[in-house]
């Protein structure tokens, strides 16, 4: 009997731990969507547009403390997804960001052409999702 209680008690320990383990990873990286657009408004539509994107601290034109390149399609209407912290590093480590230093732009430069001639840029601030409050 106190073998099996043992046992028992083991099993769910163990079982805690590895919930928590499992709980507490969260990707490093989060989703960024813009449209493209060439100086007329027509949407660069099915182009694959080279993105620089980096993490400004205090205000928009704050230090950088990340910044990325990454390859990105567009679709129909010149839509781009990315996932910043999944592209090639320049500079910094997404993953050690202390977000509560806050707070954050970000400035994304991009190349429609696919090239370094960043000609479309934009800086917004980084603000809470209603999950994270």
């Amino acid at each position: 009997m106190i073998r099996k209680l043992f046992l028992l008690c083991m099993i769910y320990t163990l079982s805690n731990c590895l919930m928590l383990e499992l709980h507490a990873q969260t990707p490093a990286k989060m989703q960024y969507q813009a449209v493209v657009r060439n100086p007329s408004g027509e949407p660069f539509a099915y182009y694959i547009v080279r993105v620089r994107a980096s993490i400004l601290q205090g205000s928009s034109s704050g230090s950088s403390v990340y910044t990325e390149t990454q390859l990105v399609n567009t679709d129909a209407n010149g839509l781009m997804k990315a996932e910043i912290g999944a592209g090639t590093v320049v500079s910094g480590n997404f993953a050690a960001i202390n977000w509560s230093n806050g707070p954050y732009f970000i400035k994304t430069e991009i190349d429609p052409n696919g090239g370094i001639n960043y000609s479309i840029t934009s800086t917004t601030q980084l603000l809470s999702s209603p999950y994270a409050l």
